[in-house]
Parts: C-alpha cells; structure tokens; sequence
C-alpha cells in the first residue's frame, strides 16, 4: 500500500472508530461509556494483532492501518480515562478514581488476552 492510501486508511478508520465512540458515550453514562470502548478496542486492536501476526500477506496486511491505527485509535480513549480519573480524585472520590483504574487495567488486560487468544485461533483455523 503506498503512503497516501495508507494515510487514507487511517483517516477514515479514526474518523469511522471516533464517531462510533461519541455514539457508545450516548448510550452508556460517564464513567462506563469510556472503560467499554476501552475494553472492546482492546479486544479488537489484540485479535487482531496476532491473526495478521499469522497472516502478513494479502488482505490483512492492507487492512491494517484502516483497522489499528485508524478504527481502533479513534476508537479507543485513554486520554479521556486520565481525565476522568483526574476528575473524579478533584471531586474527592478517591477510592471510586482507584477503583476505576483497578477494574480498567485489569479489564483492558484480560480483552487484550482474549482477544489475543481468539485472533490466534482464527488464523489457525484458517490455515
């Protein structure tokens, strides 16, 4: 894939994953929306990872900047977990902002080993 495509890719892919992450924060309320979308670009960003790990010709090689760096970038937001945590410990909920970074991180890990376990299996599977 040559560089504008490429580029092209990730555009589209961050604007299509930052648009379906404002609509998830429509649907779910502060502070749940983030640690979903947290947990399911985990999932997506470790699965697949690991079946173009397996696979690095063809279709997944060029879908990757679409998929990783572009869906799963816009999709995800870390930055907004920091200020939410900031948030909550500036409103004196220290133990809800421990709390919330607890259940993330474990929550984020485990996705990203499913994930990883999953896009391993489908790439076997697929020979």
């Amino acid at each position: 894939m040559n560089a504008w495509r490429a580029y092209l890719a990730v555009g589209l892919g961050c604007g299509l994953g930052s648009a379906l992450r404002y609509q998830v924060g429509l649907w779910l309320p502060f502070p749940w929306a983030t640690l979903v979308v947290n947990v399911l670009g985990a999932w997506l960003i470790a699965a697949f990872a690991a079946y173009a790990a397996r696979r690095t010709h063809g279709r997944v090689a060029r879908w990757q900047p679409f998929l990783v760096a572009g869906f799963c970038g816009g999709f995800t937001t870390f930055s907004l977990f920091g200020l939410e945590t900031l948030g909550m410990m500036h409103q004196g909920r220290h133990a809800a902002a421990l709390g919330y970074v607890a259940v993330s991180l474990a929550a984020w890990l485990g996705a990203a080993w499913v994930g990883h376990l999953a896009g391993r299996r489908l790439a076997a599977a697929r020979g």
